[in-house]
């Protein structure tokens, strides 16, 4: 049988009028400022995931992988004919309409990943002469 746990000999207990320890109150405070600074630091990250969203870059690149979807699923092409191999060429269609976007999008942002560069290099040149 276990023993029952017992406080250790001429150790202190706090009266119930008397004050709290300051370090337990500084503690206390400091976790407050921490997550005020943490919730600030999230409320930041979420206006500039908010923004991204907004930028004309990122409505672009959509519109490109949804113009690719779109043109790989129509060229896979459905017909009312087949039976239960329907399902099947559907599952196909969209595996390649995902790939056919995903390969939109990474030729878009390769093309503007270069233009950046090429101004960051245009930039520098000016700068040196």
């Amino acid at each position: 049988m276990a023993k029952k746990a017992t406080g250790k000999a001429g150790s202190k207990t706090r009266a119930k009028g008397s004050p709290k320890s300051t370090a337990l109150v500084e503690h206390r405070s400091s976790n407050r400022r921490s997550r005020q600074r943490r919730q600030s630091a999230e409320a930041n990250r979420g206006e500039a995931f908010i923004k991204l969203l907004q930028s004309p870059l990122v409505a672009e690149i959509v519109a490109v992988a949804a113009t690719a979807a779109l043109a790989a699923l129509a060229e896979h092409g459905f017909t009312s004919g087949g039976g239960g191999t329907r399902g099947r060429r559907a599952g196909k269609a969209v595996k390649e309409a995902g790939k056919a976007a995903a390969a939109a999008v990474g030729r878009r942002l390769g093309t503007e990943i270069d233009e950046i560069r090429k101004s960051a290099s245009a930039a520098k040149a000016d700068a040196k002469g």
